[in-house]
């Protein structure tokens, strides 16, 4: 019993139940970090000259395509699990259980702060580089739910540090690793690696090297981001290698290290081909719309001559004629 003392212990269980309704802790660590990485996205987006508030309005459009993204990829890669004899397809649908894989998430999550940045007319390279230490603090906080949910370890181990993992059973007896709770936490199945810790771990410390770096040289045109996703695949690959979960394999290795070293070479490359320092304020301020304080209506077509009326020509009042200027720029003045 004595091996044990320095261990990690699991979680008893992952859902507690308010009358009917379930509490799942997967679900309130992915939604702290979207929270932690919307406040401090927000505050580093001002600080590079952004509007308060533009960091949400994009939100509304990057979290639920990042979601969606996420799930897909990981059915399409995990897709053994919910097709096939003896399986549930509709168990795909069932995201509070875990599984979300990053890169979806990325992917589909960039195609959504695209169409938001649009929206508010500001580049999406100048928003990816504030969000990028935000983002990953929040992929930090996010793995706490893998911990409530037992999943995402390494093989048998044993270190100090390493984690207990209980058998979990029903209201009924049945084995239920998910909705159950731990029957004797004094008598641990296995201890094994604590993989989600050590992404974690790393994960947070490559947050401190964006912060450090993005300040150091004050780096700019998606270049903080690519540094994001260079040093999170760095320590993806090995962290993957050490799961002992099921995965799909490829050539017999996971198939999320493929994935991990062919994202890995197009950061560093991105890195290595974009230069340029950080994009002028006023570029990163964008459009104001409703809601922003220097937003200021435009009063309707004709308001204060009737409707027909026009401005006096140029030929009559003897003023330099001005180049025609769009709305966006008569907005930044």
């Amino acid at each position: 019993m004595t091996q044990f003392l320095a261990n990690i212990p699991s979680p008893p269980q992952g859902v507690w139940y308010i009358g009917p309704v379930p509490l799942r802790a997967y679900a309130l660590c992915i939604i702290a970090g979207i929270v932690v990485a919307i406040l401090w996205g927000d505050r580093r987006w001002q600080a590079r000259g952004g509007r308060k508030g533009t960091v949400t309005d994009i939100a509304v459009f990057a979290v639920p395509f990042g979601l969606v993204g996420g799930r897909l990829y990981h059915v399409a890669t995990d897709w053994y699990k919910y097709f096939g004899p003896g399986r549930d397809p509709l168990d795909a649908l069932k995201v509070w259980e875990g599984g979300l894989g990053i890169w979806g998430a990325v992917a589909l999550g960039a195609l959504g702060a695209w169409i938001g940045c649009r929206r508010r007319g500001v580049p999406l390279p100048a928003f990816a580089d504030a969000i990028a230490p935000a983002l990953i603090t929040a992929q930090a906080i996010g793995r706490l739910g893998n911990w409530f949910n037992q999943e995402l370890y390494g093989s048998p181990t044993t270190v100090p540090w390493g984690l207990e993992i209980y058998r979990r059973v029903d209201e009924f007896g049945m084995v239920d690793p998910i909705r159950g709770h731990a029957i004797d936490q004094g008598a641990p199945l296995a201890v094994v690696h604590p993989t989600f810790l050590y992404e974690l771990l790393w994960n947070l410390l490559i947050a401190v090297l964006l912060v450090w770096a993005d300040r150091r040289f004050r780096m700019g045109r998606g270049r903080v981001f690519a540094l994001y996703v260079a040093g999170y695949t760095a320590g993806r690959v090995w962290i993957e290698m050490m799961r002992t979960d099921a995965a799909t394999h490829l050539f017999g290795i996971r198939i999320n290290v493929f994935t991990s070293l062919i994202v890995f070479a197009l950061a560093v490359i991105y890195l290595l081909v974009v230069r340029g320092k950080r994009e002028d304020p006023e570029l990163v301020r964008g459009k104001p719309l409703p809601g922003d304080d220097d937003y200021e209506a435009e009063p309707a077509s004709g308001a204060k001559t009737g409707g027909d009326a026009q401005e006096p020509s140029t030929a009559t009042t003897g003023e330099k004629a001005e180049p025609d200027r769009s709305r966006e720029e008569r907005d930044q003045e």
